[in-house]
């Protein structure tokens, strides 16, 4: 384990499922699929800032949606099954969900797609 590694928290077995083995969670079961506080998604596993709530969007889709990533967060690679756009975490690689384009469901015509197991909130300060 490298110290890096030893830094990131525990997860739970689902956590793990989806995280580290690039599983999905149901949709529409989320933490944050309905959530709509002020405040920055970080990355679960080393609590790195991911999106900011502005960017989040209601794509009825069944899982949070962002039009937009904090800048060098999220990093993008081919899918294994060669159609979709994975993303992670670009500081832990932790899986996070999938980016789409093109859809129009936005003025940024993007829209990643994240499992909210993938992340925890940290709410803006009032």
């Amino acid at each position: 384990m490298t110290e890096k590694e030893a830094k990131y928290k525990k997860l739970t077995k689902e956590e793990e499922r989806v995280i580290v083995h690039k599983g999905t969670e149901a949709p529409f079961t989320g933490k944050y699929y309905a959530f709509w506080e002020k405040g920055t998604y970080v990355c679960k596993r080393c609590g790195a800032p991911l999106y900011r709530s502005e960017s989040k969007f209601e794509a009825d889709c069944g899982w949070p949606s962002f039009d937009d990533e904090i800048p060098g967060a999220v990093k993008r690679s081919p899918d294994p099954d060669g159609v979709r756009t994975e993303i992670s975490c670009a500081d832990c690689g932790a899986h996070l969900g999938h980016v789409f384009l093109g859809e129009g469901f936005t003025k940024k015509n993007t829209r990643h797609c994240v499992n909210s197991v993938s992340m925890e909130f940290i709410p803006d300060k009032r």
